[in-house]
């Protein structure tokens, strides 16, 4: 059985991240011969003043293959270790779903995609994931992390948003690569250009920073830039990542979706970036709709 474990909002501003806790949910899961476990992903959240989190509002996700019968078990202490691990101050949830015939992953994409541009509610959270059929655990503090763990499951099972946390950490910044050699890592399935073109073995790419795939139709891929001055493939940086990641969520088709004034448009694009809905922030926009 494959299950998809998501969690959310489990440190505070000194406490260590939430992606550190996933990773040792992981490990803990090996080491009991429950499962095992994939990489994790990062996904990053609306930032909204109405929203409080520690710093980036993003949720960890990662999948699990477990026996048919260890599903209670992978529960039960999954939820156990987050609530003796959280950090004080925190309002940490977890959200698990068995990739079944019965899970409605529909409704689940539609919830984590308006995540990243709405304010939910907890309210929100617990109807979707009974209309799922879907594990959703508040484990302290005002349990808030459920909207965050829900909406990772999402977008993750969208295949289309998202890092992977740690990235490919064999491979030295300021060192160059070729494509053959950076396909060797387990999470790197591609090599693509910012236009998703594939790029082939014998191509070199220098790394700026780390190597950190981004998830696209649903597998890890590493995505680079073309350097005109140096004439080289490069890696991207963080910021370059994230913005491409978000980029990609911005294109998804929205009902409230409205062209801006023509003077407000920064391109022609159907995109959250030239809604009227959007409110730019000073480093990012949030969405205003209240629909």
């Amino acid at each position: 059985m494959k299950l998809l474990i998501c969690i959310d909002d489990t440190d505070n501003i000194d406490s260590r991240g939430t992606g550190w806790i996933a990773e040792e949910i992981k490990d803990m899961i090996a080491e009991n011969n429950l499962g095992r476990c994939t990489f994790t992903t990062r996904h990053q959240l609306l930032l909204h003043r109405d929203i409080p989190y520690t710093s980036h509002n993003s949720s960890m996700c990662f999948e699990c293959d477990i026996a048919e019968n260890a599903y209670d078990s992978v529960k039960t202490a999954a939820t156990e270790y987050l609530c003796r691990e959280n950090a004080k101050g925190s309002d940490p949830g977890i959200c698990i779903a068995k990739i079944t015939e019965e899970l409605n992953e529909t409704i689940l994409i539609e919830f984590g995609l308006k995540a990243k541009r709405q304010v939910l509610t907890k309210k929100d959270a617990y109807n979707t994931a009974a209309q799922a059929n879907v594990y959703l655990k508040e484990v302290g503090g005002t349990g808030l992390g459920i909207i965050g763990a829900l909406a990772g499951i999402g977008l993750r099972l969208e295949g289309n948003d998202g890092e992977v946390r740690g990235g490919a950490g064999q491979f030295r910044k300021g060192e160059t690569y070729t494509v053959g050699q950076l396909l060797t890592s387990p999470v790197i399935e591609a090599v693509y250009d910012n236009n998703l073109n594939f790029l082939s073995a014998d191509q070199k790419v220098f790394i700026t920073w780390k190597v950190k795939p981004v998830i696209s139709d649903k597998r890890p891929v590493l995505v680079v830039n073309w350097d005109e001055k140096s004439q080289t493939w490069k890696s991207m940086y963080k910021k370059e990542i994230r913005a491409f990641g978000d980029e990609w969520t911005h294109k998804k088709i929205c009902r409230a979706f409205a062209f801006d004034v023509e003077e407000e448009l920064v391109s022609e694009e159907r995109t959250c970036l030239n809604c009227r809905y959007r409110r730019w922030t000073d480093s990012s926009f949030y969405c205003s709709y209240k629909g």
